[in-house]
This record gives C-alpha cells, sequence and structure tokens, in this order.
C-alpha cells in the first residue's frame, strides 16, 4: 500500500487523525481552506487559537479538531508568492515536513493536507505541487510511523499537477 495518495475532495470532511489548515500567520481565520475548517470545526476552535499568539510561516501549530471528522487540525501559513527569491521553496517544504512532525510527536498515524499556498498567496501549482510531494516522500522514507499521508485536491486541476509531482518521483 502506498503511503502517500492523492484524492480530490474537500478537507473538511477528510477522516484523518489530522488535517492540515493552510493558515494565515494570525491563525485567526481567514479565506479558502482557512475560512471552511473555522467554519466545519466551530467557534471553539477559533478560541483555542486565539491562545497560540499565531505562527511564522513554514512553522505549524497543533490544536484540537472540534466539529471535524479529525482529531486535530495542524496549522501552518504557507509563503506568499514573490516570485521565488523570497525563500518560498523551502518554506513550503518547511510547511509540509513541520506538520508531518507535529503530527508524529501527537501520535497521528494519518495526516491530510490541502495545496498549501497555491490559493490567495498566488504559490505556482506545478512548483508546489513537486516541493509537496517531495518533502512528504522525504519524511515518510525516514519515518515508518506515519500510515497514510493524504493530499486533498480541491479540483481536477490541483488533481493532476499533483499527480504529475507524483508520477516525477517514480511513485505515481
Amino acid at each position: 500500500m502506498m503511503r502517500l495518495e492523492l484524492v480530490r475532495g474537500d478537507i473538511t470532511k477528510q477522516c484523518a487523525d489530522a488535517i492540515v489548515n493552510a493558515a494565515n500567520t494570525s491563525l485567526l481565520g481567514g479565506g479558502g481552506v482557512d475560512g471552511a475548517i473555522h467554519r466545519a470545526a466551530g467557534p471553539k476552535l477559533l478560541e483555542e487559537c486565539q491562545d497560540l499568539g499565531g505562527c511564522p510561516t513554514g512553522e505549524a501549530k497543533l490544536t484540537r479538531g472540534y466539529n471535524l471528522p479529525a482529531k486535530f487540525v495542524i496549522h501552518t501559513p504557507g509563503p506568499i508568492w514573490r516570485g521565488g527569491a523570497s525563500h518560498e521553496d523551502e518554506l513550503l517544504a518547511s510547511c509540509y515536513t513541520s506538520c508531518l512532525s507535529l503530527a508524529v510527536e501527537n501520535g497521528c498515524k494519518t495526516v491530510a493536507f490541502p495545496s498549501i499556498s497555491t490559493g490567495v498567496y498566488h504559490f505556482p501549482l506545478d512548483r508546489a505541487a513537486a516541493i509537496a510531494v517531495g518533502a512528504i516522500w522525504s519524511f515518510l522514507e525516514t519515518d515508518g510511523t506515519l500510515e497514510r499521508v493524504r493530499i486533498v485536491c480541491f479540483d481536477d486541476t490541483t488533481l493532476a499537477a499533483y499527480n504529475k509531482a507524483l508520477s516525477a518521483v517514480g511513485r505515481g
């Protein structure tokens, strides 16, 4: 069984130990994935996030999942695309590895990710998909505790980009 899988769907409906929120640095909700997760989880998620003091880009913080089917939400602020010379690639890779490390530290076996930074932060989709797949695959090669990491793609265009990235590393 492949431990990294791609699906088209809604991140808020994923049954996993943890789902990842493509958050902003305040962690206080926003648009896109962030807004959808906050709406689905209910008001207690915002209350818990208010006590976290935000989160730097490329790092991650964990909360409970509340009304979501996931036990936890791992919040990670992705980088805003500024043309590629502002360490965006490294920061995006760090989002994925920080989330996976936090998941392992908290006993998670299954994690579901959205496509981080490819919405309102305008990270080029193909580039982001390659970075995400590479970072996750590298983590899984050294970690034996995670049973499944799923990338949940909102639409067919996103799914195609991640399938292409997975094929490029010889795993698709």
